[in-house]
């Protein structure tokens, strides 16, 4: 009975690492794909040709 229970919760806490590094993987994609639509941060911008 004891090594079903020690299965289970090493299964929940797999279970759960592999949700929050999900998680970090698409917030880390997510802002990459920001960096790159809004040219990298607040740093020097090119200047707006739409006079």
């Amino acid at each position: 009975m004891l090594i079903y229970m020690l299965a289970t919760a090493m299964t929940i806490a797999m279970l759960i690492a592999t949700v929050f590094g999900l998680h970090q993987e698409a917030e880390r994609v997510r802002a990459k794909s920001n960096a790159k639509r809004f040219g990298g941060g607040f740093g020097i911008r090119k200047p707006s040709r739409h006079f």
